[in-house]
């Protein structure tokens, strides 16, 4: 269920009471520990939270760098948590601490996905938020795309006949 909301209000206005409720509530503890510097904005017809294009003007595709993000989908609710997927450590306490929690984690590399509020940890995902500065998170990106460079490089010197 992709939104045509063109802000954060409007976005939240359009959904259904309980779903308002819970977006809410989860966007509250997003805000509270976002690293300076990251942005809340509407883009991909989601709430997404992104480095500004005038601090890293070159991404892969030329869209700010997201950094996290919220979405009311047509079966569940999913907050992209990208931050935690640009490290192994981070990722795995991250699943650990959330299966410690009782609660069933559905994730996918970045994506929980909830159907309710209360089955997200609101505490780790506050935790997951704040993992990182947004300069660590740039530098996080700006190292896999060198890693991506470098193998795209090797394959086309390797590949010839």
């Amino acid at each position: 269920m992709r939104s045509e909301a063109t802000t954060v209000d409007e976005y939240l206005a359009s959904l259904p009471e309980d779903r308002r409720a819970a977006m809410t509530a989860v966007r509250d503890v997003i805000l509270a520990n976002l690293p300076t510097g990251i942005v809340e904005t509407m883009n991909w017809g989601m709430i997404t939270y992104e480095v500004p294009l005038s601090v890293v003007p070159d991404t892969y595709n030329g869209q700010p760098l997201a950094f996290a993000a919220l979405a009311s989908q047509k079966q569940y609710m999913s907050v992209y948590l990208m931050a935690i997927y640009t490290s192994d450590a981070w990722r795995e306490t991250f699943e650990t601490e959330y299966r410690a929690s009782g609660k069933r984690l559905d994730m996918g590399k970045s994506c929980v996905r909830f159907k309710r509020l209360d089955d997200l940890p609101l505490d780790l995902v506050g935790r997951a938020i704040k993992v990182c500065t947004m300069e660590e998170y740039i530098e996080a990106y700006d190292h896999s795309m060198s890693l991506r460079k470098n193998k795209q490089t090797r394959s086309v010197t390797t590949d010839g006949p």
